[in-house]
């Protein structure tokens, strides 16, 4: 299949080279910038552990520098992406979540106890979740601490509009409902939701996949789990059908 990447960089030249691994074709186009946001140092003392839910905000973390400080900390990570990364930065103790930010909520209080510090979350601007309410109500004490901000960028290459009115793009792989916002917003704006229709939209998620309800009959298909490895069996049995 012959991709359209709307993941921002450097995860879309990451899975990009997976693509092609398996035989597809990647047209990269982040529809999303980050921009690192500096909240100030975590204040170790009295921390119990952190939890991230991207590798956006653990890319930050590192950025900042502030890393080695805390890889001594237990670290619950949203999923397997963000677990593998965590590892790959120096953290010792890495709790995987199921892949949500809402699914994080039992894996904490099972592991966690509101009796012996406080949760740093290292989020984003936005979340598609906030984990604060559900785990303030559990008894924890949570530090919200946003690392980076998401920016949509304004249009369309014109060299992706043009892939998407020839009919040469097979499928458009989105990550996140605010890519996929993104996405339906600059289609219409480049006056391709017809030719967009022919495209089968590879959704990582049933948030994501709603975030498309602004492109009237636009097909989309969604990852029997919100992981890497679901969404490439996802795109393995579009492909078969092709």
């Amino acid at each position: 299949m012959r991709l359209l990447v709307t993941r921002p960089q450097p995860d879309a030249d990451a899975q990009a080279v997976i693509l092609e691994e398996l035989g597809h074709e990647a047209v990269i186009a982040p529809l999303l910038a980050v921009e690192v946001r500096d909240p100030g140092p975590i204040p170790i003392a009295g921390t119990q552990a952190l939890v991230v839910t991207s590798r956006n905000a653990l890319r930050a973390f590192e950025e900042l520098g502030q890393v080695k400080a805390v890889t001594h900390l237990p670290l619950v990570a949203v999923g397997e992406a963000t677990a593998r990364l965590a590892e790959e930065t120096g953290f010792q103790n890495v709790a995987e979540g199921p892949g949500t930010a809402e699914a994080l909520v039992p894996l904490i209080c099972g592991q966690c106890d509101p009796s012996k510090g406080v949760l740093a979350y290292l989020t984003g601007e936005k979340t598609a979740f906030d984990l604060r309410a559900p785990l303030e109500s559990h008894g924890f004490e949570v530090a919200q601490m946003v690392l980076y901000a998401t920016h949509p960028v304004d249009a369309l290459d014109p060299s992706v509009v043009e892939e998407i009115r020839s009919g040469r793009l097979d499928g458009v792989i989105l990550m996140s409902p605010a890519t996929a916002a993104t996405y339906t917003r600059l289609v219409q704006k480049s006056d391709l939701a017809e030719p967009a229709k022919k495209l089968v939209h590879l959704c990582l998620s049933a948030n994501v996949a709603e975030a498309l309800s602004g492109l009237a009959g636009a097909r989309s298909s969604v990852a029997s789990a919100p992981t890497q490895d679901d969404l490439l069996a996802l795109i393995t049995r579009e492909a078969a059908n092709c």
